[in-house]
């Protein structure tokens, strides 16, 4: 199958899109959101392969303003930034303790990585902020695109586009379905305004996110929300992404093909 995949813009924003090329009908879509990393070559690889699977596919750039990413979160500077949190995972977050690993790099690499880093935690604090542009890029689909034009649409997020599907699911009326890769859970009091099917996918070796499923599942419980959720022993953060150090194959196998029947059911008609 020939899969075409490339930037495109819409209003003011820009992201990847991907589709089967010779489909000869409207496609559903799925909007892919991006971990903190950005929508690199991974996330298009991704979009690529939910594609090949008859999708079309958008993963909106979170990062751009305008069509233009700033300076400190283009792609060159977040792959340094990505290499020095991998290094250093256990204590990046911490501002003295990520200031004295710096130290070991000369300029302007200590000062460009020391930048990046600070965006990227701005980023994750402020995750509400990105609902207004999913739901931008949700409605481009399902009312503007010609190829998904009246399609139904799902979202799958990886990392902090976990927690972004999961807040787009509370927000967004329009969602078929939401499928969260270890994501923050959303603030309980907005767990009731979810409409769609949801279907999370986590490490058991991921505290910091895990602690939050009960209170998630239990909202969802109380107001009849279909759910499902899969916990896969030994597996870290950040499993499904082949380009990094937690990459667990076998939850990536098992995650995919239950992904794959969860979008079937939530995008038929």
């Amino acid at each position: 199958m020939s899969i075409k995949g490339d930037w495109i813009t819409y209003a003011d924003r820009r992201g990847y899109f991907a589709y089967p090329e010779n489909a000869r009908e409207p496609l559903p879509a799925i909007v892919v959101i991006q971990e903190i990393w950005g929508v690199n070559e991974h996330i298009e690889d991704v979009s690529r392969r939910f594609a090949a699977a008859g999708y079309a596919v958008l993963a909106p750039d979170l990062f751009a303003v305008n069509g233009e990413r700033p300076a400190a979160l283009t792609p060159i500077r977040i792959h340094k930034a990505m290499k020095f949190i991998r290094q250093a995972s256990a204590v990046w977050k911490d501002s003295a303790a990520r200031q004295t690993e710096l130290a070991k790099f000369a300029e302007p690499d200590r000062l460009e990585i020391g930048e990046t880093c600070e965006c990227m935690l701005d980023c994750i604090s402020r995750q509400s902020d990105y609902v207004p542009q999913l739901r931008q890029t949700v409605r481009y689909l399902r009312n503007e695109h010609p190829i998904t034009k009246d399609q139904k649409v799902a979202c799958v997020g990886f990392c902090m586009g976990g927690g972004l599907s999961a807040l787009l699911a509370c927000e967004e009326p329009e969602l078929a379905g939401a499928a969260v890769f270890y994501g923050k859970t959303p603030p309980e009091e907005r767990i009731p305004c979810i409409k769609c099917p949801v279907i999370g996918f986590y490490g058991a070796n991921d505290q910091p996110i895990n602690s939050g499923i009960q209170a998630f599942e239990e909202g969802l419980r109380i107001t009849g929300k279909s759910y499902e959720r899969t916990l896969y022993e030994d597996a870290n953060h950040s499993f499904f992404n082949d380009d990094g150090p937690s990459y667990n194959v076998k939850a990536v196998r098992d995650s995919f093909v239950q992904l794959m029947t969860f979008l079937l059911k939530t995008l038929s008609d």
